[in-house]
């Protein structure tokens, strides 16, 4: 093979902490039927990521241990290969995707990345290849969130960690379908989500955040998407037969008093992603790194207190 057929990407040896990250040279991968092949752009570091790498998901059964794992979900990129039985886009589109399988030996940390074309949705028009990157795997997931709660026009909704990635999509997705929203969050975020689209703000660091709640929507809100893991303080907030959601995996609380209760699993959806790529939501970037620095991204998000997410590029476009 050729200098031209091998491409750089970034792997976890094993299971730990950012250091199991190493940079490998492998082959550039073919797309196969119903397949598309991005040369990325961008890729963003999401807390999946994370628990990837340490070796978290693996220890709650939901992918099996290798020597080497692939890192990455989110890609922004241009199509550079089309396998056999894909209509549907052009080589030179720009697009962005989702990878949704866990245990792969090479994830979105790479040069070039092979999806299902039904993964993949052109990009939002007008925005940095960092900036759409942003968007599939936390939009997709608002917007699944959504449609298990099953709300419908009026009806009132919490969202506990508003601020954030998954939080700040599901407060402007929760207002775009008419639903009252009621966003947990701190005072430095106050205005931002309220300008999101949230009616009511209670606080972040609240010790009774069903009280809170309550008090602003007597009975309870119909729903509550749970972004922040918090379980039954959130439960607690929805009225007797409502609905919960979380998207924390282990934090689903009992179905108390009826409450239909769901924990949200993503799934990629290029059809859902082209309506969000085509809604002009706010996507937020951090920051942008190279390839080479994902160790230091990664231990850039451990430390927590981001707003938007860090995104990883070639280190010709840093």
């Amino acid at each position: 093979m050729t200098a031209e057929e091998f491409m750089r990407a970034v792997v976890a040896r094993g299971h730990g902490g950012s250091e199991v990250l190493e940079s490998v040279t492998v082959p550039i991968p073919e797309p196969g039927f119903g397949q598309v092949r991005i040369r990325v752009e961008a890729a963003t570091v999401q807390p999946v990521d994370l628990a990837t790498r340490s070796g978290a998901l693996v220890e709650a059964g939901l992918m099996a241990a290798r020597e080497r794992t692939g890192i990455g979900w989110d890609v922004a990129g241009v199509i550079d290969g089309i396998g056999a039985g894909v209509g549907t886009f052009a080589t030179g589109q720009r697009v962005i995707g989702l990878r949704d399988l866990l245990d792969v030996p090479l994830g979105a940390y790479a040069e070039h990345l092979v999806l299902d074309a039904t993964a993949v949705a052109s990009a939002p028009p007008g925005v940095s290849a960092a900036a759409a990157a942003t968007l599939p795997l936390n939009g997709l997931t608002a917007l699944q969130s959504l449609d298990l709660l099953g709300l419908s026009a009026g009806d009132t909704v919490l969202v506990t960690g508003a601020a954030g990635a998954v939080g700040g999509f599901a407060v402007e997705l929760a207002g775009r379908r008419g639903l009252r929203v009621v966003a947990q969050a701190g005072p430095g975020d106050e205005t931002w989500v309220r300008d999101r689209g949230a009616r009511w703000i209670v606080a972040r660091d609240t010790r009774d955040l069903a009280d809170d709640v309550r008090r602003l929507v007597p009975g309870g809100v119909d729903g509550a998407l749970d972004t922040a893991g918090l379980g039954v303080r959130a439960l607690a907030a929805v009225r007797t037969r409502g609905a919960y959601v979380t998207v924390v995996g282990g934090s689903a609380p009992p179905p108390l008093r009826g409450v239909r209760v769901h924990q949200q699993w993503i799934s990629a959806d290029g059809t859902a992603l082209a309506e969000l790529a085509a809604m002009d939501l706010t996507l937020r970037v951090a920051g942008t790194l190279p390839f080479e620095r994902a160790a230091e991204a990664h231990d850039r998000l451990a430390a927590g207190g981001m707003r938007g997410r860090l995104v990883l590029v070639p280190a010709e476009r840093t």
